[in-house]
């Protein structure tokens, strides 16, 4: 586990009290996992699954992969009081820092955290109202899996297409197809693959921004999610990688007399 992975999890584990899970490897799907044979069957398993999430409380480690970066620790936590957390290791500004998105009655905050590389203060910068997407150039993506379709999951009358698939790898319980059915240019969802576990735990996900897996059985929830600092003014931290400090005067330009 990366020291990234052990931090926020004891930082959970802690809020909770006494009361923890022994944390294993998530078990392999088996060969035989059951497929439902047709779309409306699927579109309610999803449903069910997702209404089960809404009320899952929980605190777990995830492998994240995105797209032509190393795998990285995430953990994603979901409070007693349904306030939730997402740590992204390597998050934001092109890898080189970690980032969180928070969310709760207060709004959504996208906030910084310190590494070893990046010993910062941590602090938070509100980004959106509760419920609201973050703005795109603030957003790490990869959080939206956890919480921000699952309303769009129970409804069953969405325009999503919904089929059962094969289990993707290191997933437990049911996986699904999801795609926008929408004439609409932007999806109502991230379309991918999504797997739950039968209480609604998120198992796997892959979408666009990347693929996460359950890398270790979930803690038990704390009561709130907590902030890592506090909240200021100015702008969140982008996604892109920081432009390069400019060049330092050469010792010769800067001895140099004035014209």
């Amino acid at each position: 586990m990366s020291a990234f992975a052990a931090v926020m999890l004891v930082g959970s584990a802690a809020a909770c009290g006494d009361d923890q899970s022994p944390t294993h490897g998530p078990a392999e799907p088996s060969a035989d996992a059951s497929v439902p044979p047709d779309g409306s069957a699927a579109r309610a398993d999803l449903a069910a699954l997702a209404a089960a999430a809404e009320d899952h409380r929980f605190a777990a480690l995830y492998d994240y992969t995105a797209p032509g970066r190393d795998k990285r620790a995430l953990v994603a936590t979901v409070a007693r009081d349904g306030s939730w957390r997402v740590d992204v290791a390597k998050g934001a500004l092109g890898g080189t820092a970690d980032v969180a998105i928070v969310s709760n009655s207060q709004g959504v905050f996208q906030c910084s955290l310190s590494s070893t590389a990046n010993p910062v203060t941590p602090t938070c910068v509100r980004v959106a109202d509760q419920g609201e997407r973050v703005p795109a150039e603030y957003d790490p993506k990869i959080e939206r899996v956890f919480r921000q379709w699952l309303d769009v999951f129970t409804d069953r009358q969405s325009a999503l297409s919904v089929t059962a698939t094969t289990p993707l790898k290191g997933s437990r319980g049911t996986c699904f197809s999801i795609d926008s059915i929408s004439a609409s240019l932007s999806a109502a969802v991230d379309v991918g693959i999504y797997c739950y576990a039968a209480d609604g735990l998120l198992t796997a996900a892959r979408v666009e921004s990347g693929t996460v897996r359950l890398a270790a059985d979930p803690a038990p929830a704390p009561a709130t999610v907590p902030m890592p600092g506090p909240v200021v003014d100015g702008d969140a931290m982008g996604m892109a990688s920081p432009p390069p400090p400019p060049p330092e005067p050469s010792a010769s330009a800067a001895s140099a007399p004035a014209a």
